[in-house]
């Protein structure tokens, strides 16, 4: 048994600096690397890939709204082609940055409000999918399980790929609870690794009621911009590592077809068939 590990990287601006990047690509097995729009600049993108390719941590494009005083968490109603040109110009910002250093992007991962927004919004899922599909079709598109864009890729014949987060707390419904809710996200570092244990082995997690959820996943994320994030990593890690699972990246390389016959991803990270 194997699941994935990702963490959002490459956030960083100028002078603002955020999370331990250097420290996370020793943990995780997938980075979503930041393309400029909702944070990142381009030495500190660099950088950020450089760390990867040298950590052989795959690389994904973690694409966002027009949005860097909101960090991209603001919901935004962008127009169709200006979102499908958007997200087709970060891939390729990353997409070249990556080459220069020697590596290669093989997934994609949507951020903050948007992630959310293509969760349930037809029009802005079908953009992300378009503009993923106009890219590369080989790209592994990672969202929520259930998601409308999953759905959505799924029904263009892109190769797609589930993830549960670690650091934040459920509904009863299966979906994240909004940030702005008390409990949102979680702090305990042993609780979510024992968390995390059950989710990949159980494939359920307890939601913020109480309630036991279904959750399955071929990834795990935990995010790298909270307090503690390189200490929580860690310790989700180790606890996987402990119960006997492996970590591997669930987005293979580009150079073979990397696809199984129904479409989706051959995730060497998979834990339970979605």
């Amino acid at each position: 048994m194997t699941v994935d590990l990702n963490s959002d990287l490459g956030e960083g601006f100028g002078r603002w600096s955020l999370g331990d990047d250097a420290r996370m690509l020793e943990i995780v097995s997938s980075a979503n690397i930041a393309c400029g729009f909702h944070a990142g600049d381009p030495v500190g993108i660099r950088e950020t890939v450089r760390g990867a390719v040298a950590s052989g941590v795959t690389i994904g494009a973690h694409v966002g709204y027009r949005d860097l005083a909101g960090f991209g968490r603001r919901n935004m109603d962008v127009a169709s082609a200006d979102l499908v040109a958007d997200v087709i110009y970060q891939i390729g910002a990353l997409q070249a940055i990556t080459r220069a250093e020697g590596g290669e992007v093989t997934y994609v991962k949507p951020h903050g409000a948007l992630y959310n927004m293509i969760a349930h919004d037809e029009r802005q899922a079908r953009d992300v999918v378009e503009a993923v599909a106009a890219v590369d079709a080989r790209l592994v598109l990672l969202g929520l399980p259930g998601s409308v864009v999953l759905r959505e890729a799924e029904a263009r014949g892109l190769p797609t790929a589930t993830e549960a987060f670690a650091d934040r707390a459920y509904t009863p419904e299966g979906t994240l609870v909004s940030r702005r809710e008390p409990g949102s996200v979680l702090h305990d570092a042993d609780d979510i690794a024992r968390r995390m244990v059950t989710l990949v082995t159980e494939g359920t997690v307890t939601a913020i009621d109480g309630s036991v959820v279904s959750v399955r996943a071929d990834s795990l994320c935990v995010h790298g911009d909270s307090p503690g994030a390189t200490e929580m990593a860690a310790r989700v890690r180790e606890a996987l590592t402990e119960a006997g699972i492996g970590i591997e990246s669930f987005a293979p390389t580009l150079g073979g077809s990397g696809l199984s016959g129904d479409g989706r991803a051959s995730a060497t990270g998979s834990v339970v068939p979605s």
